[in-house]
C-alpha cells in the first residue's frame, strides 16, 4: 500500500465496546494505518487481546468518559500525523477504503473535512446542507459532493486546516458535534465533502454498552436525553436565544403531549423516550451541563 498512509492516524473512540464489533471494526482497517483507540473510562478490559491481535493499536485510557468530542479530542492531541480519520467502532471499510482514501492524502487537494457514505441504502442521508430545501435534491453521484455537513461515524479530517487539535465542542457529550464541527468549518471559509469512494458498513449505536441487551433501558435513556440536549445547544449557538428557545418550547409541549398519549396506550418504552427527550430538552434550556443528568 502507498506510504502516504503512513500520515494518516484513526481514531476510534470506545467506551465499554463489545469486542467482536471492535475487532470487525479493527479487521476492515489497512493493517499499515496507525490506529488509536481512545477508551473513554479508566480501564480497557480488552487491551492484552487486541495488541496481540493488531499490530498497529494503541490504546489510551482517559480516565472517564469525556463523550464522543471530548474523546477525539483526547486522541487528536496526541496525532502526529497530519491527517486524522474519526472513526466509530461500529463501523466496518469496505475492502477499497484505504486504496481510495490514499488520493486525499496530500496537499493538491483543498478541503478540511471528507465525510464517508453508506455501503447499504441507509434511510439516512451521510451528508447534506443546513438548509433544507437544498436536501431535498441532493445526489451523490460524483466521486466527491460539497457538502455543509458529513455524519460523524466516518470523517477523514485535514489537520493542517485546523489551529488546534481541539476541533470539537466538548460541551456537547453525545450528537451534533459532528454538525458543530461542519459549522465552525463553513464559517471559516473551509472546504466540506462527502465521497462516494469512501464506503463504510455502519451498524448504528453500538459502540458503546448500548450494543448489550441487558442495557436497553439505559441506552433508551442516554440517546433521547441527549439528542434533545445537543439540538437545543445546537440551535441556541448557531440560531440564537430567542429563536431556540421560542422552538424549545414548542418540543417541550409536543413531547408533554406524547408523554400522555403513550402512558394512556401504556406503551413504557415510548414513555421513557419521550420522557427523558423532555428532560434532556428542558436541561439544555435551563443551561445545566450535558455531564448535568438524572439518574438512568
Amino acid at each position: 500500500m502507498d506510504n502516504k498512509l503512513s500520515d494518516l492516524t484513526i481514531i476510534i473512540v470506545t467506551f465499554r465496546t463489545n469486542i467482536s464489533i471492535l475487532k470487525d471494526c479493527l479487521k476492515s482497517i489497512d493493517p499499515s494505518v496507525k490506529v488509536l483507540i481512545v477508551e473513554n473510562s479508566e480501564n480497557f478490559i480488552n487491551s492484552e487481546e487486541i495488541i496481540k491481535s493488531f499490530n498497529n493499536v494503541n490504546i489510551l485510557c482517559t480516565g472517564s468518559n469525556l463523550g464522543m468530542g471530548g474523546g477525539n479530542n483526547f486522541g487528536l492531541e496526541k496525532v502526529k500525523t497530519n491527517f486524522s480519520l474519526i472513526l466509530n467502532p461500529d463501523i466496518v471499510c469496505e475492502k477499497n477504503f484505504f486504496e481510495n482514501i490514499i488520493h486525499y492524502l496530500n496537499d493538491d487537494f483543498e478541503y478540511s473535512i471528507i465525510g464517508s457514505q453508506y455501503l447499504d441504502n441507509s434511510i439516512w442521508k451521510p451528508a447534506g446542507f443546513f438548509s433544507k430545501k437544498k436536501n431535498i435534491d441532493i445526489k451523490f453521484d460524483n466521486h466527491l459532493t460539497k457538502v455543509d455537513w458529513v455524519v460523524g461515524c466516518s470523517m477523514l479530517i485535514n489537520l493542517k486546516k485546523f489551529k488546534t487539535k481541539k476541533i470539537f465542542d466538548e460541551n456537547f457529550f453525545l450528537f451534533f458535534e459532528e454538525f458543530d464541527l461542519c459549522k465552525k468549518t463553513l464559517i471559516n471559509g473551509n472546504l466540506i465533502y462527502s465521497s462516494n469512494k469512501l464506503l463504510v458498513k455502519h451498524l448504528g449505536f453500538k459502540g458503546s454498552f448500548a450494543s448489550d441487551a441487558k442495557y436497553e433501558i439505559e441506552a433508551l435513556k442516554l440517546k433521547n436525553w441527549h439528542y434533545m440536549w445537543s439540538q437545543f445547544y445546537f440551535n441556541k449557538k448557531y440560531e440564537g436565544i430567542f429563536i431556540s428557545y421560542i422552538k424549545g418550547l414548542a418540543s417541550l409541549l409536543k413531547n408533554s403531549i406524547k408523554i400522555l398519549f403513550n402512558v394512556i396506550k401504556n406503551n413504557e418504552l415510548e414513555t421513557i423516550k419521550y420522557k427523558f427527550r423532555f428532560s434532556g430538552l428542558l436541561s439544555s434550556m435551563m443551561a445545566k451541563k450535558s455531564s448535568f443528568r438524572i439518574n438512568f
